[in-house]
């Protein structure tokens, strides 16, 4: 498949050419431009609310502008001499230069977009969309960026630039330039997709497997960022029950230890009912009144000493297992709080935490030596 440049009608050729002249003999300056701005956007996201992987930048090559405004358009009437689709591309490209903003999680690409166009006294956001919106209408897949286009405000490289792209002008520091915001993953992505559709050493090695195969790793890729997404709000989450100056702090209401306790034990849920009262009762029984409370209690190795001790049956649903947990923490208090009085008739309650606690005390017995 020839180049844009290779087919291009020999009657657009020498404008075209003409252009690719002054893109060569400005690109030192234009090279500068980039730096500033990639430098200025390091600055504005450092310690910010959300801190990218790397933010990269790059002047377009004088082979990759001469390619891009050698496209052309149809025809203004039928039968008519082809157009270029960039007649004048100084004024009408915004990817000469180019910087990119790379995020964790596809949160983080509104958080990073924010940021930026928050700071309108050195940017200007003229442009902003999700490059992906028409493939989530379509029902396709492809990868999902945030691109601005940003017009900087007298800024001193655009200026010395401008002075050698056409000294008679004067220089006024404006200039506009392309952001995208994306996710490593999706960066990966459109970096091998690119490579490969776009920028292959020879466009004739290709087959309709590729497409198949870059919808395919697409679709993954939005199921793992999902689940990395997913990931990170249940830890922000589980986070904030440490946070005695928040979550940690607030009160357990019956609906309160539901909730946590679904958070950090999803796969222990039996309860048919949706009272959780009864844990309510427990927890207070020793004066646990608070969300940190619960989650201390919760503890992964604790869960796994009382399941090694008491070698369950069954899986014990969540009102055995908080049970079986304070029972491990207090002992005998946890008997005499919540149990029925040593003299009442009968006390199975009493019976089955002795017996469970007798079990516990063996196990521990037994590591011990």
């Amino acid at each position: 498949m020839p180049s844009n440049w290779d087919s291009l009608d020999v009657s657009l050729r020498e404008s075209v050419q003409e252009n690719v002249e002054i893109y060569e003999r400005v690109r030192p300056a234009l090279k500068l431009v980039t730096r500033d701005v990639l430098l200025t956007l390091r600055r504005m996201l450092k310690d910010s609310e959300v801190t990218p992987l790397f933010v990269t930048g790059r002047t377009k090559t004088v082979e990759s502008f001469r390619e891009k405004i050698s496209r052309i358009e149809d025809p203004l009437e039928p039968g008519g001499p082809p157009v270029l689709k960039f007649p004048d591309p100084f004024r009408t490209l915004n990817d000469m230069v180019g910087v990119r903003v790379i995020t964790k999680l596809p949160a983080e690409n509104a958080l990073a977009a924010n940021i930026i166009k928050r700071e309108r006294q050195v940017f200007d956001c003229r442009g902003d969309r999700e490059k992906d919106i028409g493939s989530i209408e379509s029902g396709t897949y492809g990868y999902s960026s945030r691109h601005l286009i940003l017009r900087t405000i007298q800024n001193e490289a655009v200026k010395e630039y401008q002075q050698v792209f056409n000294p008679d002008i004067p220089a006024n520091g404006s200039y506009f330039f392309e952001c995208q915001i994306r996710t490593v993953f999706a960066h990966a992505w459109s970096e091998i997709e690119h490579d490969i559709r776009f920028k292959a050493e020879d466009p004739r090695a290709w087959t309709p497997h590729f497409d198949r195969q870059f919808t395919a790793t697409a679709a993954m890729l939005e199921t793992v960022e999902s689940a990395f997404a997913d990931l990170h709000e249940r830890y922000e989450e589980v986070r904030s029950y440490w946070d005695m100056d928040g979550e940690g702090a607030a009160q357990l209401t019956p609906n309160r230890i539901r909730d946590v306790w679904r958070t950090l034990l999803p796969h222990v849920d039996r309860k048919v009912d949706d009272d959780w009262g009864w844990a309510a009762e427990l927890m207070a029984a020793h004066g646990l009144n608070q969300t940190v409370q619960l989650a201390g209690l919760l503890s992964a190795q604790r869960i796994t000493e009382v399941r090694k001790a008491l070698d369950h049956r069954y899986s014990p649903g969540p009102d055995r297992l908080l049970d079986d947990l304070l029972l491990w923490q207090y002992g005998t208090k946890h008997i005499d709080l919540t149990a029925e009085a040593p003299d009442a008739v009968p006390h199975p309650r009493r019976d089955s935490l002795l017996r469970r606690l007798k079990q516990i005390e063996r196990y521990r017995q037994a590591k011990a030596t």
